[in-house]
């Protein structure tokens, strides 16, 4: 009996490095991979989109579309090369106007790109009319989403079959062009059999041939057993990744689900070998990368808390960013009940960021004592509709704190109407800047705004994670000489609790785990003081209230201030946090520039009365 061949695409080099990195990875190092790739035999590949527009202006100081060229040139004419898209928001974390999402899929055409995912995360089929339209008169493919999460234990009322169903059942009426169907489940938190039941349902449903596609992520464990549930309710196809970016929070790899495959009616129809010589130079080519531990492990909390594998390292390098890693398990813990408030929308980006932002603020200032602007506008209705209606003290709390009211008006209406939204602003942003006006450059200050916009002039910075080798040689050269050839081993009391630790060279096994550490010496430094004057003037210093990098300087010394006004804005976590004056004074000093990292408490400017 003839097997079933099942398609998959390869998300190596988007979701991959989305997943592991942070999306923070150059284009030069990994083009080796992808050509590597395409000579094992894998034609479909996924290419950008999502996380990795934005990144590459954020952290790698690059262009997104000249990586969609050198992609296409790496990965051959033939290759079905794929994005992905969030509706309106396209490929930013905010969303965008009608024309921004029209150029979005013009200009993806345009650098060689084959076929663009388009999901919602609040599953508002609203906001997939007008974009999959325009991915389809741009003459791309349209992949058009549902999307799947599992709610913490004991919520009810959405994300069950039938809501995925009635789902689809709006994306037929509303008459989405499409070429095919996917089902994205971010965070991998989706049962099984709910996986099946939702698949087999949409297979009864849609004419026949229709081309069904499942995405899943390893996070939580159960990807192997979600990809088989799908294929045998009938998908054609499943999202799988190479080593060094599989397991963990990315796909499950393709040699794995391969083997699992193996003695079934299904098959990948792959060179393993060849799959397994290409590994090996995707290997090669991320073997500077700092590789986060989180990124390799399955996390049982995640259904409680359904982070996305695809923003859990963004969201970690970003606390590392601003050294306050040590968070990171309390707000994945505060993450339930924010998604337990928030309406249920599916926890993908933007939508779990959203999540994360609100988590972060109520483990940094306390529960709900602040809003997360994104959180809160996600609540009131201006990303569209949520699965069910949010916590009515959170709305109220939203309403008071962004002073804004609660809107049913459509997303697109909203944003056509917005004066600082479209080609027209973007347009004017760029002229102001002395910047060409071209629809790449257009697209990139509507998506990325002030940081896009950096870029262009030549002031991006690099923030991408390598390994240090001369700190860990220097580290090496500091170190004692060991009385043995073994690793050193301790024993040590972390809270009343024994941890066994072994040392060796520059990898450290905790609990059975090894990881590659940078052990360095506490530099030396000094303290200042300053005094108070004997006279009439005094001085106010302004401390960050938490960690964070300076985004913009409002004020410069000398200048005169009321009480309640921004000085600077600070930037964490993708939000933006105003500074403001304590009092009516004169700034007597500015001690921090545009770019600066700052820690809690440190004094960011001094004003005088």
């Amino acid at each position: 009996m003839a097997k079933k061949r099942i398609q998959f695409m390869c998300t190596a080099f988007r979701d991959g490095f989305q997943s592991v990195y942070g999306a923070r990875v150059r284009t030069p190092d990994f083009l080796p991979a992808v050509e590597a790739a395409r000579d094992a035999g894998i034609s479909w590949l996924e290419a950008g989109g999502g996380a990795r527009f934005q990144s590459l202006y954020f952290y790698c100081n690059e262009d997104a579309f000249d990586m969609m060229d050198a992609f296409r040139g790496a990965a051959g004419p033939d290759a079905n090369l794929q994005t992905l898209a969030r509706g309106v928001n396209v490929v930013g974390l905010d969303s965008q106007s009608s024309d921004i999402i029209d150029l979005h899929a013009k200009l993806f055409k345009k650098h060689g790109m084959t076929t663009i995912r388009n999901f919602d995360a609040l599953n508002d089929v609203e906001n997939l009319i007008h974009s999959g339209r325009c991915i389809t008169d741009a003459g791309l493919k349209h992949q058009v989403c549902v999307t799947l999460m599992e709610l913490p234990p004991g919520c009810t009322g959405a994300h069950d079959a039938a809501f995925y169903s009635d789902t689809l059942q709006k994306i037929l009426d509303a008459d989405i062009p499409f070429d095919a169907v996917c089902f994205k489940d971010a965070s991998g938190t989706a049962v099984p059999s709910k996986v099946y039941e939702t698949i087999a349902a949409a297979r009864k449903m849609l004419p026949a041939g229709t081309f069904i596609h499942f995405h899943t992520h390893e996070t939580a464990g159960v990807s192997v057993l979600a990809n088989k549930a799908a294929i045998d309710a009938g998908a054609d196809a499943i999202d799988l990744s190479m080593a060094p970016c599989s397991g963990g929070t990315c796909q499950p790899d393709i040699l794995v689900m391969w083997h699992a495959l193996r003695g079934t009616e299904y098959d990948l129809d792959v060179d393993v070998e060849k799959v397994r010589a290409a590994e090996e130079v995707f290997k090669d080519c991320m073997k500077d990368y700092f590789l986060p531990p989180e990124a390799t492990a399955v996390e049982p909390l995640i259904p409680w808390s359904p982070m996305p594998g695809g923003a859990l390292t963004a969201n970690t390098q970003m606390l590392r960013d601003n050294n306050i890693m040590e968070k990171y398990p309390q707000i994945i813990a505060a993450m339930s009940d924010v998604v337990r408030k928030g309406g249920y929308g599916t926890s993908v980006t933007p939508v779990s960021q959203f999540y994360f932002q609100q988590a972060f603020n109520n483990v940094m200032f306390g529960p709900w004592k602040k809003i997360a602007e994104p959180y809160g506008k996600m609540v009131l209705g201006y990303f569209g509709k949520t699965p069910v209606s949010p916590d009515a003290d959170v709305i109220k709390l939203a309403e008071e704190q962004l002073g804004l009211p609660v809107t049913t008006r459509p997303v697109l209406e909203l944003n056509d109407a917005d004066p600082s939204k479209g080609i027209a602003a973007a347009t004017a942003v760029l002229q102001e800047a002395d910047l060409p006006v071209t629809d790449e450059n257009i697209f990139i200050a509507s998506t990325c705004k002030e940081k896009g916009v950096r870029f262009l002039q030549g002031k991006a910075e690099l923030g991408i994670r390598k390994i240090d080798k001369a700190a860990e040689a220097a580290a090496a050269a500091a170190a004692p000489a060991a009385t043995t050839n073994g690793p050193a081993e301790y024993n040590v009391s972390v809270n009343g609790n024994d941890i066994f630790m072994a040392f060796e060279g520059n990898m450290v096994t905790v609990g059975g785990k090894v990881y590659r550490v940078a052990i360095k010496p506490e530099s030396g430094g000094s303290t200042t003081t300053s005094s108070a004057s004997n006279g009439s003037i005094s001085s106010t210093d302004i401390t960050s209230q938490m960690p964070g990098s300076v985004f913009k300087q409002l004020v410069q010394p000398g200048q005169r201030v009321r009480e309640g006004e921004s000085i600077l804005i600070l930037e964490a976590m993708k939000m933006e946090m105003e500074v403001a004056s304590p009092i009516d004074g004169t700034v007597a000093t500015v001690n921090v520039a545009v770019g600066d990292q700052v820690a809690t408490g440190q004094v960011l400017a001094t004003v005088t009365s």
